[in-house]
């Protein structure tokens, strides 16, 4: 049969030459063809004294090729033999590609779409690429004067581009995660109002689901009156509590200004894309 590893060396039994007891001793040399044997230990060793098969460790003991009994034998007493029983099985290092997986006692599924992880199981690796991703736009051209959050005109983008995963839930302008992780949120604008004037594209996140804080900003300054400007904003946003850790969008300019919104077209938007675990 194969063997992984050494093949071991079988059939190495060996019976211990005669020895002679002398009164008042324990300890005595073991040899087989009159060359001193050393076995492995006691428990590799059937030895029979005085017809009484001896138990290793409590009645006898060894070191090297001596064996030595629990007490001093007398005259009158009889080695009736010592047998060894070979040495330690040593199998060695396995080959190359000689351990097959059949052999591997971990737990999981063994097949070329697992691997074996530290804790000895099978695992499917994780897989690769973005595993949540949403896009959100205004719908329609959203009227600000001074500072307001954007509580309507909401849409999932759903014209070149649905969602992967589960995707974030939305209720009067405060967006939810669907799960915990770090999450890149940006907030992209088009506004126009009064000339020279000032508007801006805010994030705001809350950790306690109550207070919100401006966490992104991103502005421009109009040249002439109803001039459209871009602005954007972002932030990496390590979302560990679901219930607590939520978005809002907040448009803001020193006059009244419009931020346009469209059904087709991302013209104000935020994207949610996580990025891994939290």
């Amino acid at each position: 049969m194969a063997y992984i590893g050494r093949e071991p060396q079988i059939g190495n039994f060996q019976v211990c030459d005669a020895i002679s007891t002398v009164n008042n001793q324990a300890a005595y040399t073991m040899q087989v063809g009159s060359v001193n044997v050393s076995p492995e230990s006691a428990n590799h060793m059937i030895v029979s004294l005085n017809g009484v098969i001896q138990k290793p460790t409590d009645a006898f003991t060894v070191s090297g090729s001596t064996i030595t009994f629990a007490s001093n034998l007398v005259t009158g007493d009889v080695i009736n033999f010592i047998q060894i029983l070979g040495n330690v099985l040593d199998l060695g290092v396995p080959s190359d590609s000689t351990v097959s997986i059949a052999k591997l006692t971990a737990t999981g599924t063994k097949n070329s779409t697992t691997f074996l992880r530290g804790d000895n199981t099978f695992a499917v690796p994780p897989l690769g690429g973005i595993t949540e991703a949403d896009q959100w736009r205004q719908t329609a051209d959203t009227s600000v004067s001074s500072s307001n959050f954007f509580t309507s005109n909401w849409e999932r983008n759903d014209t070149v581009f649905d969602k992967i995963g589960t995707g974030m839930s939305q209720s009067s302008g405060i967006f939810t995660f669907p799960s915990t992780g770090i999450w890149l949120v940006s907030f992209n604008a088009m506004a126009a109002g009064a000339a020279s004037d000032y508007i801006s594209a805010k994030i705001r996140i809350t950790t306690n689901n109550s207070s919100y804080s401006v966490r992104a900003e991103g502005y421009q300054n109009t040249v002439a009156a109803q001039d459209y400007v871009g602005m954007s904003s972002n932030v990496i946003v390590d979302v560990s509590d679901t219930s607590n850790v939520k978005v809002k969008f907040e448009g803001d300019s020193g006059n009244t200004i419009s931020y346009k919104g469209n059904t087709n077209v991302n013209y104000t938007w935020s994207n949610f894309i996580r990025l891994g675990n939290t």
